[in-house]
């Protein structure tokens, strides 16, 4: 009954996310482009093969596309007879997927969870399995899987407390959608308590697949213009900044420059829609300001660069001396702090970490990361780090030690998919 209730609210609904998408795309255009496939329009490539079988993985948007990347190579390497259909509901997330996977999967934008939509994407491609990521748990997706035969499971399961509470208000929806979930392969003990308490039966703990997605073999270049615009300066990289933080992180870097006046910086928005924004805030701060787009104008009087590009995170890292990893200053629960821990970047974030709170404890325990709890404390922790390099040294080293001893999670989530796959 509480799954009627909610397909009929969902579907009554839809118009407003209609609108809400074409609204998102005057910002970001992207989010007009293939709107149909998430209403049911789908979209089967020259491609596809009806006569093989079919994994259809659900990543909604870069960070799970980059966690998904790893099992899907791992999986087309032990089965190259299966096809990958692998949806994400952000056009970052789907670029993240054409970047990475190409065409050896079919990228497709992720239908929406009513019922007659979803039961349209699954007649189109008939899967045989279903692996959501981390917590991209969807009511009729789950069940319409499971009545056709799907095996389903979690995979990079991750539940913050915010969110068991949130599923805990319709409880008996999410009772029964968990159990229809073969397997819960969650990041930690604390994941999958808190999926329990809900109703799931016994979810393993594998740790988390994001361990597996980085520079091991040391492949990441710097980029040659930040690096040439940067010369023998220290470099603070602002990662995947949120709105209401670029603020802080300015006054965080004016308080550096006190004691370190040549010291540089680059910030990176989360979301392309902001590039401008971002650009205008830090050049309006006073500040000589580049952009990654315009690199060749680069010049030694510039102090801070706007990294308005996809997909160059890591190169960015590369570049730096201090990373500062965002949604961290704002209420958003941390991004991705195992980026900069890989390069052996010292880490530093605000006191926000829901997302990856086991990941930043750990990192936090090794002596690899740093929290502040606002602003001015950053500034402090950067100017503390950029007076003792070998401070820095140690919290990079510390990082990749971390990385290394949890590379584990990949192999026990292919073991279940295998066995699920029998």
């Amino acid at each position: 009954m509480q799954r009627a209730i909610y397909s009929i609210i969902f579907t009554l609904a839809l118009p407003l996310i209609w609108i809400r998408l074409l609204w998102r795309s005057r910002k970001s255009p992207a989010y007009r482009q293939r709107m149909g496939e998430r209403f049911g329009r789908v979209r089967t490539p020259d491609s596809f093969d009806p006569e093989r079988p079919v994994i259809w993985l659900h990543a909604v948007s870069v960070g799970e596309s980059m966690a998904a990347a790893p099992l899907v190579a791992a999986l087309q390497a032990e089965r190259p007879d299966l096809q990958f259909v692998v949806t994400t509901m952000t056009p970052t997330g789907a670029e993240r997927v054409r970047r990475q996977m190409g065409a050896s999967v079919i990228q497709h934008y992720a239908p929406y969870d009513a019922p007659w939509i979803v039961n349209r994407f699954l007649a189109a491609f008939r899967p045989e399995m279903l692996i959501l990521m981390e917590t991209e748990l969807w009511p009729n997706t789950i069940h319409l899987a499971r009545r056709r035969g799907l095996k389903v499971l979690l995979a990079n399961g991750r539940l913050s407390e915010k969110s068991r509470r949130s599923y805990a208000r319709v409880k008996g929806l999410t009772r029964s959608m968990l159990r229809q979930v073969h397997t819960i392969c969650a990041q930690a003990e604390e994941d999958a308590a808190r999926f329990r308490e809900l109703g799931a039966g016994a979810p393993l703990v594998t740790g988390s697949l994001k361990f597996t997605l980085h520079d091991a073999d040391g492949q990441t270049r710097p980029l040659a213009a930040i690096q040439a615009w940067k010369g023998d300066r220290e470099l603070i990289v602002a990662a995947s900044t949120r709105e209401g933080e670029e603020a802080a992180v300015l006054a965080a870097w004016r308080r550096c420059l006190e004691e370190f006046p040549h010291t540089r910086l680059l910030i990176v928005p989360r979301h392309p829609e902001r590039f401008d924004q971002v650009f205008e805030l830090c050049a309006g701060a006073g500040f000589a300001t580049g952009r990654r787009s315009r690199a060749e104008s680069l010049e030694s009087t510039t102090r801070i660069v706007v990294g308005d590009s996809m997909g160059e995170m890591m190169e960015y890292f590369a570049c730096a001396d201090i990373a500062f990893v965002g949604g961290s200053l704002v209420d958003t629960g941390c991004h991705n702090v195992l980026e900069p821990a890989a390069l052996g970047l010292p880490v530093t974030i605000g006191p926000s970490r829901f997302n990856f709170a086991a990941i930043c404890e750990l990192l936090e325990n090794a002596g690899a990361l740093r929290s502040a709890a606002d602003g001015g404390e950053l500034g402090n922790i950067w100017s503390e780090l950029l007076a003792d390099r070998e401070a820095r040294k140690r919290m990079g080293a510390a990082g990749k030690t971390v990385i290394a001893a949890n590379q584990q999670s990949l192999k026990l989530t292919l073991k279940e998919i295998g066995r699920l796959l029998l």
